[in-house]
């Protein structure tokens, strides 16, 4: 008779330094969100007397009270709908750009992806002067699509370059398929393409929501009326002349990521999956 050895697992040591680094890394994220979260609940004497990092003797909610009663709701109102008009007109814009680069063989459409790809490189800042002009004098000053149409401008150039890499992703088998089957530039688009980029969609309309929500330059620029404002401008409104009201500014900062960290979470997935797509076979 054969006598079976059993075999036993090799147990792994524990990663001291990576358990440590880990904790380290933990703390630098955990202390800044630990001090955001208590300021909220703190009096603004007591803030200042007690120090940010101390638990608020008097807990209160009356920043959230008074961030509201501030108008923050009309800045996220505004906030909300210009960043969902730059996030579907980027997101359409980009779409059809991406797939007129991946399957057109001219090679002047390629010469044109280069240089629109440049944009990559150009700053909002260094061009703030021409946009201003131009939104003047299409009658544009002073309102929502002046912030829109800028910003949704200096995030195609990104969103283009993802959208490629996952269009590129799609087989060639299944654009022959499509052919044979008698479809149509527009219905291959609409019912092969699309499906197949959800992801890297996913991503485009996540990034380009980013840039409008947390925009500032267009904002303070292309605008000046109160009821224009969105939450990057709001934020003024807890500064006053001769101090400022740190609990209320961060109670409204807490608020005004709600909105954004809702949508993280519906789309974390499709989000990291269009960016592992980015480069394309």
């Amino acid at each position: 008779m054969t006598t079976v050895r059993r075999v036993r697992p090799v147990r792994e040591k524990p990663n001291v330094l990576g358990g440590l680094g880990a904790f380290l890394w933990l703390l630098v994220v955990a202390v800044p969100l630990y001090t955001l979260l208590i300021a909220t609940v703190q009096r603004s004497e007591n803030y200042t007397a007690e120090g940010p990092l101390a638990l608020p003797s008097e807990p209160t909610l009356r920043n959230y009270v008074a961030a509201i009663d501030n108008g923050l709701l009309v800045f996220v109102g505004n906030t909300a709908l210009v960043t969902l008009a730059v996030a579907v007109l980027v997101m359409v814009l980009s779409a059809t750009t991406a797939f007129a680069v991946v399957r057109s063989r001219s090679r002047w459409t390629q010469n044109v992806f280069r240089v629109f790809l440049l944009g990559l490189a150009i700053p909002s800042q260094a061009v703030i002067i021409p946009v201003y002009l131009i939104i003047v004098n299409l009658g544009l000053y002073d309102s929502l699509t002046a912030i829109v149409l800028p910003t949704a401008a200096f995030a195609l150039p990104v969103c283009v370059l993802i959208l490629v890499g996952t269009m590129r992703d799609i087989s060639e088998e299944l654009y022959e398929a499509m052919a044979l089957d008698g479809a149509g530039v527009a219905r291959t688009f609409t019912q092969l393409v699309l499906p197949m980029s959800r992801s890297g969609l996913s991503t485009v309309g996540v990034y380009a929501a980013l840039q409008a929500w947390n925009g500032f330059l267009f904002p303070l620029i292309l605008t000046q009326s109160a009821d224009k404002r969105v939450i990057t401008m709001g934020l003024f409104e807890f500064q006053g002349e001769y101090r400022v009201d740190v609990p209320g500014l961060l109670t409204a900062v807490v608020l005004s990521t709600v909105p954004l960290f809702v949508v993280y979470l519906l789309a974390r997935r499709s989000l990291v999956n269009g960016l592992m797509g980015v480069g394309g076979k």
